[in-house]
């Protein structure tokens, strides 16, 4: 689980579609109205800050990630470790390959006022989170979204956006910890089904139910 809480630091606010000079929040509402599913890569990093020292950087992973909204998703780790985060609507699978180790939940538990929600949600997303502009970064708008739950484990989200397509995604735990996300080669409602999404599970694993 310890694993899971780093990289549901992802959990991962997939594409945008927009004017290329719109603002942040507009592109995020155009992405959010139009894009029903998406596939892409990331690279994700932990930037640590230590009193007052440089900060950090550790812990890179990439990967690749499919989503159908609402509530479908995987999203596969494969360096350095191989793990899948995979949702099928109604449930979250959590498969670690080095354990063989699965572990499950009620997948409305694990979104709520989670990241994964601005990725992988319904479109009702200003009812968990508070919207704004944050500025601009690196040529890409910035938008801030934070949680309205006081018992997310995540203070606040920026999501890059440039020429309507997201960038980057900045989440910062009740830590001060910190996850970057980096996006690239972004496939708007590629063809799927549900049949997609459904989690096999492996010969011999062993199943812990959250």
């Amino acid at each position: 689980m310890t694993r899971f809480k780093s990289l549901a630091a992802l959990t991962a606010g997939l594409l945008l579609t927009g004017a290329a000079h719109a603002s942040a929040l507009e592109q995020f509402k155009s992405f959010v109205s139009s894009t029903k599913a998406a596939k892409g890569e990331f690279t994700q990093r932990q930037v640590k800050n230590t009193n007052g020292e440089a900060p950090k950087v550790s812990n890179t992973a990439t990967g690749t990630f499919v989503f159908a909204r609402p509530g479908k998703f995987i999203w596969t780790y494969v360096k350095p470790y191989e793990q899948v985060l995979q949702a099928d609507g109604d449930k979250l699978y959590i498969f670690d390959k080095d354990l063989n180790q699965v572990t499950v939940k009620k997948l409305g538990d694990a979104l709520g006022s989670s990241p994964a929600a601005i990725l992988f949600g319904s479109n009702d997303l200003e009812k968990n989170f508070t919207l704004s502009e944050a500025g601009t970064k690196d040529g890409a708008e910035l938008l801030k979204a934070v949680p309205k739950a006081k018992d997310t484990s995540f203070e606040q989200i920026i999501i890059g956006l440039r020429d309507g397509v997201p960038v980057t995604m900045e989440l910062k735990d009740s830590f001060g910890q910190l996850s970057v996300l980096a996006f690239k080669g972004i496939e708007k409602n590629p063809a799927l089904n549900a049949a997609s999404f459904k989690f096999v599970m492996p010969k011999g694993a062993d199943v812990f139910n959250n």
